[in-house]
């Protein structure tokens, strides 16, 4: 089971993680011919019912651009493909470009409320993406987990008025993937969360931890990616099982978090 991530569909390419219109609906087509299309929740039922019955893609977002609903969200509610839709609240809250498109000097409108209540409204599931698209490899306290995920996840459904079931958690690499980070998810009621390092979602996986991979602009890439190759596998990283926030808050300061190995 295959989970793609995207951020921005626009034929204006002022970022690397910008596709064209063209580009994604060809992805759309390719997906659509040669997989089964499913939701974040089917992939779960999948994995904890250990039977999948042919290979699957499901599409993410991650942020929350506008310009995603001109044309990449009307396709995918067009062809009724299920999606989940991962935004970060105080963005959309208050309508301030993303910090990583400042940086480029390129600030690119954000999802309104409004939008995003038009696409639910469409079958568009929306989802959390912590509140200030938070570094989890930098937070050292409760406080702040707490303030990202469950206080986001609150007000996130206060905005969209409706349920809010899934966290992608921003970078999504092993070193974000955090236990506490996970654990917090889990204690706030989120059904699952989301990382974005690379690699499938197999049968015996833990359904709670749902893997993604980029939505790869070069389509020999993601066909690639959605061939599925056990050396792609082997190289899956596991996660650390300990936590600074398990530690004695005057030493956790100065402890680093363990290296992810890959098996």
């Amino acid at each position: 089971m295959s989970v793609l991530f995207y951020h921005r569909v626009a034929d204006e390419q002022p970022n690397p993680w910008t596709i064209s219109n063209g580009e994604f609906e060809r992805h759309v087509d390719y997906c659509r011919e040669n997989f089964e299309l499913i939701s974040l929740e089917e992939v779960q039922q999948r994995l904890d019912s250990g039977h999948s019955p042919r290979p699957s893609v499901t599409f993410t977002f991650d942020d929350g651009y506008s310009e995603n609903c001109n044309f990449a969200l009307p396709l995918l509610i067009r062809h009724k493909i299920p999606c989940t839709y991962f935004v970060t609240t105080e963005n959309v809250r208050d309508g301030h470009p993303f910090e990583h498109d400042l940086r480029l000097k390129c600030p690119l409108p954000i999802n309104t409320i409004e939008q995003l209540k038009a696409a639910a409204d469409g079958g568009i599931e929306i989802g959390l993406h912590t509140a200030n698209h938070v570094d989890f490899n930098q937070v050292r306290t409760v406080e702040k987990l707490n303030e990202e995920i469950v206080e986001a996840k609150d007000n996130l459904e206060a905005m969209i008025n409706g349920p809010v079931r899934y966290l992608a958690v921003p970078f999504g690499l092993p070193q974000q993937m955090r236990p506490a980070v996970i654990e917090t998810a889990r204690k706030c009621g989120l059904k699952g969360i989301c990382s974005a390092y690379g690699a499938y979602n197999l049968i015996g996986d833990d359904s709670f931890h749902i893997r993604r991979f980029h939505g790869d602009p070069q389509f020999n890439r993601l066909r690639n990616w959605l061939t599925y190759d056990d050396r792609k596998n082997r190289r899956r990283p596991i996660l650390p099982d300990q936590d600074v926030l398990d530690m004695d808050p005057e030493i956790a300061d100065t402890v680093r978090l363990p290296e992810c190995v890959f098996s």
